[in-house]
């Protein structure tokens, strides 16, 4: 019990930094909104890694940590004036706009987490614990049934009500092209195969970069002002 309690504690860290992040941030910045919501992630894996919803506890909490560090560092990079990863970029840069939406924001956060984000958790993951892919299948599956449950919750917290009818043809049709559980199928297959890539240098660094370039893309059109 020692040890699980010890492999909890990065979790709680994890949370704690997502809460201080959101507590400095204006509640309509962009970064803000997807704070929120990975947040509330976040404290559900906690919650349910305590309750022993997951099998393989130690399993869940590495797959955890590794993915919102993944975002932690993004963030990081960007407060310090560097450039984070690709697929990060779109949220950064127009986190402010007046045009986009909450939604937006809120999707495009997870696209590029889940997108690109994802695929390199596992593989960390499996480094730290020394095991391969198919051993976080069941882990994967957990949290990413859990992150299509968060979205649909979103999108009906976060979509614009009658009064704004004008602007939710536009924003359901460019959130319609988008869809998490495509973008978690593509991570897993985007995960085995940088794994399978491992001992190959360049070519899994070419394949890193163009995943990251192609999650920025649909990430930028995600972002696409409505109004403003």
């Amino acid at each position: 019990m020692a040890q699980l309690e010890h492999l909890t504690t990065p979790v709680d860290a994890v949370v704690s930094r997502m809460r201080a992040l959101g507590a400095t941030l204006p509640e309509q910045d962009g970064v803000a909104v997807f704070n929120r919501v990975y947040l509330a992630v976040t404290e559900e894996i906690d919650r349910r890694v305590d309750t022993g919803a997951f099998p393989d506890a130690r399993a869940a909490i590495a797959l955890d940590v590794r993915f919102a560090e993944r975002y932690l560092a993004a963030v990081d990079a960007a407060a310090a004036d560097l450039r984070p990863p690709a697929c990060w970029r779109p949220l950064f840069q127009l986190r402010r706009h007046p045009g986009v939406r909450p939604l937006q924001f809120a999707l495009a956060g997870i696209n590029a987490h889940v997108g690109h984000d994802l695929a390199l958790a596992v593989v960390d993951a499996c480094r730290t614990l020394g095991c391969e892919p198919p051993d976080l299948e069941d882990e994967f599956d957990r949290v990413g049934d859990l992150l299509v449950a968060l979205e649909e919750r979103v999108r009906e917290d976060l979509m614009p009500g009658p009064d704004l009818l004008q602007l939710a043809d536009p924003l359901t049709h460019l959130l319609s092209c988008w869809s998490l559980e495509r973008a978690r199928d593509a991570a897993w297959v985007a995960a085995r195969t940088l794994w399978a890539l491992r001992h190959c240098g360049g070519i899994a660094e070419e394949f890193t970069e163009r995943l990251d370039a192609a999650v920025g893309l649909a990430g930028r059109m995600l972002l696409t002002p409505l109004t403003g």
